[in-house]
């Protein structure tokens, strides 16, 4: 029996760019259902004491030539280094929630990217949030308006909770049956995992 894969994710994440491209075609392509869980990753970096990219350091360095060299692959053409950290994270997060909720939500994770990567706007901020938003057909105002609301601020809380839970920590990650599968380049094997 196929199972269902928990794509976990944050808004501001830098890896998840290439992942965010191609998820949906390749949990279609295995018949895999694909469910998004957005969470606040910053949060949990805190708490360990861990931040994983500082500027101007090797890792950092790596992680850009690495991201520019997988996009190639990939066909994409993103414009490197694109700017970073992106602090708006959390309400890029909630409104990735949102828009989940109205069936676009990939699709606006994807816009949003491109925003990021290929524009320079960063990852919350209002000149990314209302191009990618209206890129998707959905208002502006009404979901960062909603995006403020303690509501989606506490759906954001519990899964930021569940992924604590199932020790989650870092983006993006796969949860596929009670297995955990870190990184976009774990994507494969945790669609093996969702259909063996």
């Amino acid at each position: 029996m196929t199972q269902q894969i928990e794509y976990w994710f944050t808004a501001g994440s830098t890896y998840n760019y290439l992942t965010a491209q191609r998820i949906g075609q390749a949990c279609g392509q295995a018949g895999v259902p694909l469910v998004l869980k957005p969470f606040y990753l910053g949060d949990i970096f805190k708490e360990a004491g861990f931040w994983p990219f500082h500027p101007d350091t090797a890792r950092t360095r790596y992680m850009w030539h690495d991201i520019a060299r997988s996009a190639s692959q990939m066909g994409l053409s993103p414009t490197l280094p694109a700017p970073y950290p992106a602090p708006q994270t959390p309400l890029a997060n909630r409104v990735a929630f949102l828009a989940d909720a109205q069936g676009v939500g990939l699709d606006w994770l994807i816009a949003a990217y491109v925003e990021w990567f290929h524009a320079g706007h960063l990852a919350g901020e209002d000149a990314n949030l209302r191009p990618s938003l209206k890129a998707v057909g959905l208002d502006p105002d009404e979901i960062i308006a909603a995006a403020q609301e303690p509501a989606t601020e506490a759906a954001l809380q519990t899964l930021t909770q569940e992924a604590r839970d199932k020790g989650i920590f870092g983006a993006p990650s796969f949860w596929v049956d009670g297995e955990l599968f870190w990184g976009n380049d774990r994507l494969e094997a945790a669609i093996a995992h969702a259909t063996k």
